[in-house]
C-alpha cells in the first residue's frame, strides 16, 4: 500500500511543481481535462499536454507520449481510465516527477504501488483544480 498524501504534502507539491504533464488532455473545451489545464495555466503553471491524436491545445504543443517530452516535468497529472494508469505510471517513472496525480474518479492500487516503489508521491481520486483553489487561493 502506498502512503496517502496529507493536506500539507499536497499543498507543498502544488507550490513546488510548476511544470505539469497532463496525460489525456482533451482539446474540447467542455471536457474536465481542458478546464483543469486551462485553470492551471491561469494560475501560472506550465502545462505539457500528452495525447496521441492532438497536435496543439491551449497554445501548447502536444506530445504523443510522456517519453517524447524534451524537458523536465515536475508532476504527471492523469486523465485516463483507471485500468490504464499502471502503464501511464510506468511511462512516467523515467521522467522522475515529484508526483503523479490521478484526477477525481481515477484510482488504481497497482499504479500507486509502482509509484511508491519508486519513491514518487502518488495522489489518486482528487481534482488538482479543486485542491489548488482550496489550499492556495485562500492565501492570495
Amino acid at each position: 500500500m502506498y502512503p496517502v498524501a496529507s493536506e500539507e504534502n499536497i499543498k507543498a507539491l502544488l507550490e513546488q511543481c510548476r511544470t505539469i504533464a497532463i496525460v489525456g488532455l482533451s482539446d474540447k473545451p467542455h471536457r474536465d481535462s481542458f478546464k483543469v489545464a486551462q485553470y492551471l495555466q491561469e494560475q501560472g503553471y506550465r502545462i505539457i499536454p500528452v495525447h496521441p491524436r492532438i497536435k496543439e491545445v491551449l497554445g501548447e504543443r502536444v506530445y504523443p507520449t510522456l517519453a517524447e517530452i524534451p524537458e523536465p516535468v515536475d508532476m504527471v497529472n492523469v486523465f485516463r481510465k483507471s485500468e490504464d494508469t499502471p502503464e501511464v505510471v510506468r511511462q512516467a517513472l523515467p521522467l522522475k516527477p515529484k508526483a503523479i496525480w490521478l484526477q477525481l474518479g481515477i484510482a488504481n492500487e497497482e499504479a500507486g504501488r509502482l509509484a511508491a516503489e519508486s519513491g514518487i508521491p502518488y495522489i489518486q481520486d482528487r481534482c488538482i483544480k479543486v485542491d489548488h483553489a482550496r489550499l492556495l487561493q485562500n492565501e492570495a
